[in-house]
């Protein structure tokens, strides 16, 4: 309805020609000038439901909820275990949320065991946290950089046999 005159405009006089637009406003863009118009979203995490049951080992930069069953190493960014969830092997992640049981060792940045967790095994962290009403049997060891390879424990990952759970408090 309403429209901005150009005769009030500083430098402008009213009956002067429109200044020319500039050339590269017209020029083609090029598939390097693309620029998104928003940050790309972050995939929502791996869902491995109740109902499965995986042999052999998972890998992703992503994050993985498990709550089903899975026998073999893991290795994500956010590795969250559900309540009814079992794993046997190692766990590898940036932050773990342990909520459900595993059998063997977990490494990661941050550690958390829930108050329903059931760790047999042991931990190596950088911080950890473990609520009253966790279970856990095994050795925490604090490591700078707890995923690397080189440094910390070198037993082999605990599996699921009878005694394995006593072997690894008495050492």
């Amino acid at each position: 309805m309403f429209s901005k005159s150009r005769v009030n405009e500083p430098g402008q006089k009213p009956d002067a020609p429109e200044a020319p637009k500039p050339a590269e406003s017209t020029a083609p863009k090029t598939s390097t000038d693309f620029t998104p118009s928003q940050p790309k979203a972050k995939p929502p995490a791996s869902v491995l439901s109740a109902d499965l049951t995986i042999k052999g080992n998972l890998k992703t930069t992503g994050d993985i909820q498990i709550e089903g069953t899975v026998e073999g190493d893991i290795r994500a960014h956010l590795l969250t275990i559900g309540e009814g969830a079992t794993v046997k092997g190692e766990c590898m992640a940036d932050d773990v949320v342990i909520n459900g049981r595993i059998v063997g060792r977990v490494r990661g940045l941050k550690v958390r065991l829930t108050s329903t967790a059931r760790v047999e095994g042991d931990i190596i962290h950088k911080t950890i946290a473990i609520e009253s009403g966790a279970h856990f049997e095994g050795s925490v060891q604090r490591q700078e950089d707890p995923l690397s390879q080189s440094g910390g424990v070198t037993r082999p990952t605990a599996k699921a046999t009878s005694g394995t759970a006593a072997e690894t408090k008495a050492s």
